[in-house]
């Protein structure tokens, strides 16, 4: 499933990113924000957002957002470590 979603044009405008970064950026605020409200485990959290594990942890971090840390997440580091 994809979901597109569609932001008005006045709305857009008022955004202070770059034109060329807004996508990227509006993904990485609602990665965070989804992730913060634990809507979304870390891994889907940096997927949707789309950096390294280490830019999105360190996204979290710039934004006052603590990690998470339960079973998937361990799940998902022991993997990570193992190199799979």
């Amino acid at each position: 499933m994809s979901l597109v979603l569609q932001i008005p044009d006045s709305v857009a405008q008022a955004l202070r990113f770059p034109e060329k970064r807004i996508q990227e950026e509006l993904l990485l605020e609602l990665a965070v924000a989804l992730y913060a409200q634990d809507v979304l485990p870390f891994g889907k959290a940096r997927e949707l957002a789309g950096p390294t594990r280490r830019e999105f942890a360190r996204s979290l971090g710039q934004r006052g957002v603590a990690r998470h840390y339960g079973q998937e997440e361990l799940e998902d580091d022991l993997i990570y470590a193992r190199g799979k």
